[in-house]
């Protein structure tokens, strides 16, 4: 009978740690936030609320946020960022968001999405980096569009965003 309740007792405190450590994981992870009608571009100004299919977003660990009008401007304040945030610094990052270009779905920026660079698609500021979600939709995209390359985030340099 020890025995039994030993190993109910292991299995209860096993599943509350799970739970627990779960609970703290999820708490950790920032959604992307909602944008506000005067949600204002962190680089160029523009009231992004106007081009959902472009929007992007740093939120930071302290649960402040920068809007973009799209993916290069994005780019633009990561590669500078205490030049338009005095204080903060990509270790500050918690999660970088961008609109996938088919799916109008907010993703993970830094996981999974590619950015295909030199097509005819213009963004709310001009030519712009495309997110896709899968190679094969960069693929299809860049012989659609008459693209010039494909890049993942950690790929993408302050020359590719001209």
């Amino acid at each position: 009978m020890k025995k039994i309740a030993r190993i109910s007792l292991v299995c209860s405190i096993s599943v509350a740690l799970l739970l627990l450590f779960s609970a703290v994981s999820r708490a950790g992870e920032k959604k992307p936030i909602t944008i506000k009608k005067d949600d204002k571009c962190q680089v160029c100004g523009m009231f992004v609320a106007g081009y959902p299919t472009w929007v992007a977003e740093i939120i930071f660990n302290d649960g402040t946020y920068a809007v973009f009008d799209g993916p290069k401007d994005m780019f633009r304040y990561y590669f500078t960022i205490a030049k338009y945030s005095p204080g903060k610094k990509r270790s500050d990052i918690n999660a970088i968001y961008v609109t996938e270009y088919y799916s109008a779905k907010f993703m993970d920026a830094r996981k999974g999405v590619l950015f295909v660079q030199g097509s005819d698609v213009m963004g709310p500021m001009g030519p712009d980096l495309v997110p896709v979600d899968t190679l094969d939709h960069a693929k299809v995209f860049m012989k659609d569009h008459q693209a010039k390359k494909i890049l993942k985030f950690d790929e993408v340099k302050k020359e590719d965003l001209r």
